[in-house]
């Protein structure tokens, strides 16, 4: 990778590490936090853990600090409302700004311009009550997968097989009162590309022997494989690269990111989402991939408060 920008950790000044938020992972960021914001100490960054409930602003006012290395998951932190008060406060901060923020929490809208870009990504069908269950069987057929558009770490997604699993799986995920959408159910290996301040990590395939890499995959199980060296040659490995650069430059994605796809039967990369604050806890994807490439997790976090300096 680029050698590092920042040499000398006081030209960081003071580093307020949020956590927490009020959004359905607010557990997952705590761990993420925590573990950023020892990272911090032993680089002798000057950092603060600041616990952020569901309004980020009494936490913030008063608060002598340089800048804000971000990592509440989901709504309030991940989507474009927290980069919008520290906007305000003319508070620097990491990864991307208010549009590409509340732009790639919506995957439903981050699909649309990625399509509208010739990007491929799984057909899918919006789903506003059962009335439309008849509708989205004709168009996707089974099986597929429900999620709601605006939740991470797979919370609130089911797999269904068929009708009565569609209302079931309708049914949870309008309980996140968000958009909801059935995606074409994609039969492939799984793949996921971290992006670094422009630069793409290696890739790491996964594979679950759950239905599908869900919360309990990602953050609980032992059973859940990961693979870096992911199998592909370096051909394809690097064509994935260059299309996650691009997913993200589409939708205006920055400093860092996470791109997740399939590599479908048909051999063609089927984008699903792009992650703009992924998880930082010792089951999470993107510390994998940089360790794969010679970055242990210290040098890492120090890459991603980079990005803050150009704000």
């Amino acid at each position: 990778m680029n050698p590092l920008t920042i040499k000398q950790a006081n030209l960081f000044g003071t580093v307020a590490v949020l956590m927490g938020g009020a959004s359905a992972e607010r557990e997952i960021s705590l761990l993420s936090g925590n573990a950023v914001f020892e990272a911090l100490k032993r680089l002798n960054i000057d950092a603060v853990n600041i616990e952020v409930s569901e309004n980020p602003i009494p936490a913030l006012v008063g608060q002598k600090i340089d800048r804000v290395f971000n990592i509440i998951h989901g709504r309030g932190g991940e989507d474009g409302i927290l980069q919008s008060v520290l906007e305000l406060m003319k508070i620097p901060y990491t990864g991307s700004g208010i549009m590409a923020s509340a732009l790639t929490m919506d995957k439903l809208r981050t699909k649309l311009c990625w399509q509208g870009y010739g990007l491929s990504t799984p057909k899918w069908f919006v789903l506003k009550n059962e009335g439309d269950i008849e509708t989205c069987i004709k168009e996707l057929d089974f099986p597929v997968i429900v999620k709601p558009s605006k939740e991470g770490s797979s919370i609130g997604m089911s797999k269904a097989n068929n009708k009565d699993e569609l209302k079931r799986a309708l049914v949870v995920a309008l309980k996140y009162q968000c958009d909801v959408f059935a995606e074409a159910w994609v039969k492939g290996e799984e793949y996921t590309v971290a992006v670094i301040n422009g630069e793409a990590l290696p890739v790491v395939r996964f594979e679950t022997p759950n239905e599908f890499y869900d919360f309990e995959a990602k953050y609980n199980s032992n059973s859940t494989k990961y693979h870096s060296p992911c199998g592909l040659s370096e051909q394809q490995e690097n064509e994935l690269k260059v299309l996650a650069l691009k997913a993200c430059n589409v939708v205006g994605v920055e400093g860092w990111g996470r791109v997740d796809l399939f590599i479908d039967e048909s051999n063609i990369a089927q984008l699903i989402e792009v992650n703009t604050v992924p998880g930082m806890t010792d089951h999470s994807l993107v510390p994998m991939a940089a360790k794969a490439n010679g970055i242990e997790f210290d040098e890492l976090v120090w890459r991603i408060l980079e990005s803050s300096i150009n704000e």
